[in-house]
């Protein structure tokens, strides 16, 4: 045997792995998403064009030029050998102008202003006729309350009760009819802190207006007011004086107040029977709402209601308010409780 060592070979055989596909079908890929997403964005732009637009676009491409003749696009199909030409007609449709674009958008905004006119004119036609008080009623009801108003202005400004107190007496018109409200004002209010009983010159203020709404048939409606703040231990009404319980609070009192201007204007010559609801709202009504303890929220709002809130309010006989129920026909079939 050889002593010497035979040399150790060893051989590394690289497996073949899969050849190199290369990047091109990425390309293409791209530019078929690419190309896509163009495809979509112009059907969405096209979508939301008009119609006058849309028809100008396809023109622009049957006729990207706009003339006809040498220089233009042909007026034929292509000829082909032995084929008959086939016609096309010579006028093309052009692609509207901004003139055009205007005076279309111009119509249709004329259109849809007439077309909500007629709504409107329809929906006034529905309230007249759902309405119980006709056109002629409103008329002499609104020259009867403008009349009032006069009276009342005229009033304030001869009597020397009424004139005094002139900064603290508000006239306005309202939906619901010809509003009067007496405010507190700093040092000289209506009622002492927490208290329904009216002052003397308060009473005198509400005798003089009795004595004016009077003169009208109209109903009327008394709502007290108050401020956001609380009130003392002990309240005062004008018919007892006792501590406060849990239930009273700023409506009661502000009803409390209210009464007491019912039962003052009765005593001053007006009939009871105008009287149309009396209501306390407590301070969910302010008058100054950037300042809910200001002493002008503390108010007596009189209305002298038209034709339209009496009716609503049932106030006029038979008409309008709640009609009673048919009980008999509510209860048939139906056992006894």
């Amino acid at each position: 045997m050889d002593d010497k060592q035979q040399p150790i070979i060893i051989k590394k055989i690289k497996k073949g792995g899969h050849g190199h596909h290369g990047g091109a079908w990425k390309v293409a890929y791209a530019d078929f998403v690419t190309a896509m997403m163009a495809f979509f964005l112009l059907m969405w732009l096209l979508g939301g064009s008009s119609h006058h637009v849309r028809e100008g676009i396809a023109d622009w491409f049957k006729n990207p030029t706009g003339t006809q003749g040498p220089g233009g696009a042909s007026t034929s199909m292509i000829k082909m050998g032995g084929a008959m030409d086939v016609p096309r007609s010579n006028k093309l449709k052009k692609a509207p102008s901004d003139k055009n674009k205007q005076s279309f958008q111009q119509n249709s905004k004329e259109n849809t202003q007439e077309g909500n006119e007629k709504e409107d004119k329809k929906e006034d036609k529905k309230d007249d006729k759902k309405s119980p008080v006709s056109e002629q009623e409103r008329a002499v009801d609104k020259k009867r309350l403008d009349k009032l108003l006069a009276e009342l202005k005229k009033a304030i400004e001869q009597s020397k009760s009424l004139k005094s107190f002139k900064e603290q007496l508000l006239l306005d018109v309202t939906p619901q009819g010809l509003r009067i409200q007496i405010v507190d004002k700093k040092n000289r209010p209506m009622f002492d802190s927490s208290s329904a009983i009216l002052k003397s010159y308060t009473k005198a203020i509400l005798r003089d207006i009795a004595k004016i709404i009077n003169t009208v048939p109209n109903h009327i409606s008394i709502s007290g007011h108050t401020d956001a703040g609380g009130f003392s231990s002990t309240v005062l009404v004008e018919y007892a004086s006792f501590m406060e319980r849990r239930a009273y609070s700023n409506w009661e009192l502000s009803a409390d107040r209210a009464n007491a201007a019912r039962r003052e204007l009765v005593k001053g010559g007006m009939k009871r029977s105008k009287i149309g609801q009396v209501v306390g709202l407590a301070s969910s009504v302010l008058f100054d709402k950037s300042n809910p303890a200001n002493p002008i929220n503390r108010r007596i709002s009189i209305v002298v209601l038209n034709r339209e809130t009496e009716v609503a309010l049932g106030l006029l006989d038979g008409k309008g308010g709640v009609k009673p129920l048919e009980l008999k026909e509510k209860l048939k079939g139906k056992p006894a409780s």
